[in-house]
């Protein structure tokens, strides 16, 4: 059982949580990262190693999805809550109708699965770690060899 300090503090994540994926991913606002994020920030992404650490850091690479795949747009399936991490399972989805890290357009639809812990201190996030499905397999640029982690080429 958490004190009441302590249930305080997994409100105020969860609400950091929800304007994160609403405000930042699902909206394109970026300038919400500096508020959320704090100057260290570090995003621990498996697709683009060691970006710069703050929210200078992840303002290109939302701009850089948003662009590829403008219609883009998280779903929260389920969010588990302590007072300094959380742990989301989400679903992307997009189309990729835009240039995404330099791969032209493909018109392809894409639902990505992730599962992501967010480390958050003094009200900001201040770590990030990501597992996903392969974004690049979805659009067709990698080959895959057993269609394992597939679950939407439509």
């Amino acid at each position: 059982m958490y004190t009441k300090e302590n249930q305080k503090l997994i409100e105020k994540n969860k609400k950091i949580i929800t304007r994160y994926y609403d405000e930042v991913w699902n909206q394109g606002n970026l300038d919400v990262l500096d508020d959320i994020l704090d100057p260290e920030y570090i995003n621990h992404n498996p697709g683009l190693p060691n970006p710069i650490p703050g929210p200078d850091g992840l303002k290109p690479i939302v701009a850089a999805m948003r662009t590829g795949l403008p219609d883009l747009r998280f779903e929260i399936n389920d969010m588990l809550l302590t007072p300094d991490k959380v742990a989301i399972r989400c679903t992307m989805h997009g189309t990729h109708t835009g240039e995404l890290f330099g791969i032209p357009s493909t018109g392809k639809k894409v639902c990505i699965n992730q599962m992501q812990i967010e480390y958050i201190k003094n009200g900001k996030i201040i770590e990030h770690w990501r597992v996903s499905d392969d974004l690049m397999e979805q659009i067709g640029v990698s080959n895959c060899d057993d269609g394992v982690g597939q679950n939407a080429f439509t």
